[in-house]
């Protein structure tokens, strides 16, 4: 009998070794990375025809962010950071380029939101900018977003989305300066924004290039609590990833989030990845759950920076996180610069179109310039410059 006890606790302690390195209640984790890819074309001329529609003057030509969540109804809701609105203009262009383009009186807004209906098409533009700014010289960006009750318990569900506020800056701060984190709700099913709620302030932190904003991805884990990723904004192309996270239902209440410091999850956020050199994250990264599996995608570090991909796997949002794997190079639009001022970055995966084993991931591209006005005569030139494109990716073991 005592032999039959000790077999019996040998295979109960290899089951647990084997089920519960993920701490998912037995989601097995192992090592994932980017197996193979491929450009999803059905997705990126989806993007083209409608924002070459010149059907209406209101409506979405380009813009970067690229988040998306699923709405209970079956529809997908896209949100956008800085956009362009109004007509865009058949090919050539004013320099004689084949490239679509947009005149200079183009509407340009802080943000945006596009519905996508149940069929994969593009839909509607909503009243743009959803979001209003927050004072003169201060703005608002959606990033991350996610259907939940309207309090816990509740039948009925609102959408929230994360929001990233900035204020002007010059100089390394061309983009804005970080401010704070906020929540905002949206009913069900018109999209009406109800309030917006603030999570953390990061006006009291000095140094800008120490300022944590989250929102930049979320997980749902499974286990009660959702994970909320963040980034500092340091001006280095290596950023440093934090994580919170908050009990399911409870995105909008500011109480119920909890940072982790390191060992705990407490008050105050500490880095779960990045030196600052070799290892680390891009200004905007995003993460998926693969049974007990967590994948972060993002920017690559060093020279390949901007224009190639990268990921880290961890067992725990918290990590450790491992990597970086392989990187790969997304196509970038054709241009007649050769691409030279082109950059990829701001990778984001779209669970909610994939399927089969398949991983939507997107990208935004831009045009980089060190003078705005330069940057912004290529992106009205050739407007393939300013819109999302989109690879589908499959993962496996790193090999």
């Amino acid at each position: 009998m005592p032999l039959i006890v000790l077999l019996l606790a040998v295979v109960c302690g290899l089951v647990l070794l084997i089920a519960l390195p993920g701490g998912e209640g037995g989601s097995r984790c192992g090592a994932l990375a980017v197996s193979s890819w491929s450009s999803d074309s059905r997705l990126n001329d989806e993007f083209v025809r409608y924002g070459d529609d010149a059907s209406r003057t209101d409506d979405w030509t380009g813009g970067d962010g690229s988040h998306s969540v699923r709405l209970p109804d079956g529809r997908v809701l896209w949100l956008f950071s800085d956009t362009y609105l109004g007509a865009v203009h058949p090919a050539p262009n004013p320099a004689g380029q084949d490239h679509s383009w947009r005149d200079g009186s183009a509407p340009f807004v802080r943000n945006s939101a596009v519905v996508m209906g149940r069929s994969g098409r593009l839909q509607r533009t909503v009243a743009a900018p959803l979001f209003p700014d927050t004072g003169v010289g201060e703005w608002r960006w959606p990033v991350a977003a996610r259907v939940e009750a309207r309090s816990p318990g509740s039948a009925e569900k609102v959408v929230r989305v994360l929001l990233w506020t900035r204020a002007e800056g010059s100089g390394s701060w061309l983009y804005g300066v970080p401010t704070a984190t906020e929540v905002a709700t949206l009913s069900l099913p018109d999209l009406r924004l109800e309030g917006i709620t603030q999570i953390l302030d990061q006006r009291q932190v000095r140094d800008p290039a120490r300022r944590v904003l989250f929102g930049t991805t979320l997980v749902a884990g499974g286990d009660g609590w959702t994970y909320v990723f963040g980034g500092d904004d340091g001006q280095r192309p290596v950023h440093r990833a934090y994580v919170a996270r908050v009990p399911d239902g409870r995105l909008g209440d500011a109480a119920a989030w909890r940072y982790r410091d390191g060992k705990r999850w407490g008050t105050r956020p500490a880095p779960v990845l990045g030196d600052g050199e070799r290892r680390g994250v891009g200004s905007a990264f995003s993460v998926v759950r693969r049974s007990g599996t967590y994948v972060l995608f993002t920017t690559a570090a060093g020279s390949g920076g901007l224009r190639q991909v990268t990921s880290y796997w961890a067992c725990s949002p918290a990590g450790p996180w491992h990597g970086p794997a392989k990187a790969f190079a997304p196509p970038l639009p054709r241009d007649t610069d050769a691409g030279r001022g082109l950059a990829a970055y701001n990778p984001q995966a779209h669970p909610e179109l994939g399927g089969g084993g398949r991983l939507v991931l997107s990208y935004d591209v831009n045009w980089l310039d060190p003078s705005p006005a330069a940057a912004q005569a290529q992106l009205s030139r050739n407007v393939s410059l300013y819109r999302p494109r989109f690879v589908s990716l499959r993962l496996g073991p790193p090999g």
